[in-house]
């Protein structure tokens, strides 16, 4: 049925009115605020293992979690908003612990709403750019393309990143042509292009076909020698018994580590005369990141004041719609880092940054100069540390630390996928809905650098950060699923078209649906004034509506100094004028 003007959905056996208490009620025992104040502790446990602030039992007495219906918002079995929000609560606390260095220690009340926290984890599609979102018609011809090899906007090669069955009976393999979908698409003998195709049925039905003329073995084969990021689908239990699973599964869910113990103490920038105090304010930040979870830890740290310098290579593809949001109060520049002239005006940017956070494939800046140890030596040259970010699919230690992937890839690898599958009543895996995961690691990865960031100020050195879509997943694991009773209570929410969702639906599709239905349930998560924020934005020439940072911390201002921009808009320099875009609300 359609979303579009009704009152009601039906799942099937019942119809839901909006004001029905089971769109919003749960069993009793079950509070999501409370569960996210649980894993805080959790987190705060691990604090010698994280490496955070040591004052971590005192600051928390001031943290507050808060929820307008205290109830769970994505038909998902695991706790994805509870972790998030703790995972918020914990970067708020090293942001308090680095205004205490910088303005004096005292008392700051935090609050970290539940509502915010979900809206963080879809943003991306609540985002709009002259009033129109990633589904609405037209919107591709207000964003600059940077699909150079057409891998987002022809379904056919966007296709080439699904889920499908295999010739091996009950398994699944999530091919992935990464934002060029050729060697993909080749590898299972198909062309580049089918515009004979006209319906994602079509497509996906074609591709299908010809992934199951492999065996999952064959996949796993061609997929490694032709360096893709395809994975096969794992349940949990089996990634875990697997030689890299068993090597991550007990490791911390990120690692903050010394690079380098000889630079001295770097004292935090003070604010701007007659600025509100901003904890990052005067903080050089260079992001090498394409897509979602790395450019989503640097624009939390815009949230806190920092400079952001995006820098991307005019050769390489990137997600058009995604830059409306995570590119959100930073600017962006272009650079070749394989010519001369690149490397010379990087180096230079490279000798005032303090913090760089590397998003790309393991092993790829090392080979060009610019790894961590390339950083260290560089930071004993010029008497000042750095806070060397990775964020990466597979994490750092184990065989496949090597590979490439993506959120549905670290999905489907980690048992994720297979978890959904069943909660949807399924004998198959299915993708999530919402590229949740790479927003909740890039909330680990901000507090990763955060606190590499609080190390260098207190006590000086390089300090490099660690974080990883896996990890994420490993995590949520660990922190449970919901109870039988409390999934049964989700499931009873949905409506018809969530359970007629199958492997080979894609991400869009999945997230698509899940969006008409949560739109009629919570219409409050897409009000467009009560969790987001609007501004008029030079660089795209037109409004843009994004989501609101998190965590309020008393005392200090959390928000945006700018506007997005699409990628390569301005000159690689950190010049970073206040004037530049209007906020209207």
């Amino acid at each position: 049925m359609s979303a579009g003007g009704s009152e009601s959905i039906s799942n099937g056996s019942r119809i839901l009115k909006q004001d029905d208490s089971n769109l919003t009620s749960l069993a009793p025992a079950y509070s999501p605020k409370a569960e996210a104040k649980r894993i805080l502790h959790v987190l705060c446990e691990l604090k010698e293992e994280l490496h955070l602030p040591r004052n971590l039992a005192e600051l928390m007495k001031s943290i507050e979690f808060t929820s307008q219906y205290d109830t769970i918002y994505f038909p998902i079995p695991f706790k994805e908003t509870e972790t998030v929000a703790a995972l918020k609560g914990l970067e708020a606390l090293v942001v308090v612990a680095l205004a205490n260095l910088k303005y004096g220690e005292r008392t700051r009340k935090v609050e970290v709403n539940l509502e915010r926290t979900t809206c963080f984890l879809f943003q991306t599609y609540l985002s709009t750019i002259g009033g129109l979102g990633k589904y609405d018609v037209g919107v591709k011809a207000r964003l600059k393309d940077t699909d150079l090899f057409e891998a987002q906007s022809d379904p056919y090669r966007r296709m080439s990143a699904n889920l499908y069955a295999t010739k091996t009976p009950n398994t699944y393999f999530h091919i992935h042509g990464s934002l060029e979908a050729s060697t993909t698409l080749n590898m299972i003998g198909l062309p580049p292009y089918r515009r004979d195709l006209k319906t994602i049925n079509e497509i996906s039905d074609c591709i299908e076909s010809h992934v199951q003329e492999f065996t999952l073995e064959e996949l796993e084969a061609k997929n490694k020698d032709l360096r893709q990021a395809g994975v096969p689908a794992l349940k949990y239990e089996e990634f875990v018994s697997m030689p890299h699973g068993k090597t991550n599964v007990e490791l911390p869910p990120w690692s903050v580590t010394p690079l380098e113990k000889s630079t001295p103490p770097v004292s935090l920038p003070h604010d701007a005369p007659g600025e509100k105090p901003r904890v990052l304010s005067g903080i050089k930040i260079l992001e090498l990141c394409r897509v979602i979870a790395g450019p989503v830890i640097t624009r939390i740290l815009a949230e806190y004041g920092a400079d952001v310098l995006k820098v991307t290579s005019p050769n390489l593809p990137d997600v058009p719609f995604f830059q409306v949001d995570v590119n959100m109060g930073k600017h962006c520049t272009d650079i070749d880092l394989k010519s001369a002239d690149g490397r010379e005006v990087f180096e230079n940017l490279l000798l005032e940054a303090d913090i760089v956070v590397d998003g790309y494939r393991p092993g790829s800046l090392e080979k060009l100069g610019y790894g961590p140890s390339a950083l260290k030596e560089l930071a004993l040259k010029r008497n000042k540390g750095y806070v060397y970010v990775n964020e990466n699919c597979f994490g750092y230690e184990g065989e496949w630390a090597y590979r490439a992937g993506w959120q549905q890839i670290a999905d489907c690898a980690t048992g994720i996928a297979w978890a959904q599958g069943k909660f949807m009543g399924l004998d198959e895996p299915v993708v999530p809905p919402f590229p949740i995961s790479d927003y909740g690691t890039g909330a680990m990865g901000a507090i990763a650098a955060l606190t590499g960031l609080y190390h260098r100020a207190s006590s000086g050195g390089s300090w490099h950060a660690q974080v990883s879509l896996m990890h994420y997943d490993l995590f949520l694991f660990r922190m449970g699923q919901y109870s039988d009773i409390i999934q049964a209570q989700l499931r009873h929410r949905q409506w018809k078209a969530f359970f007629e969702l199958r492997h080979n639906h894609s991400v869009d599709q999945v997230s698509g649906t899940v969006m008409k239905q949560m739109r009629l349930q919570y219409p409050w998560l897409f009000d467009p004034e009560r969790y987001r924020e609007r501004w008029e934005s030079k660089q795209w020439k037109a409004e843009v509506s994004v989501v609101k940072p998190v965590a309020e911390i008393e005392g200090l201002k959390v928000e945006f100094r700018r506007a997005s921009r699409p990628n390569g808009s301005d000159k690689p320099e950190w010049i970073f004028p206040d004037d530049e875009d209007t906020r209207l609300l």
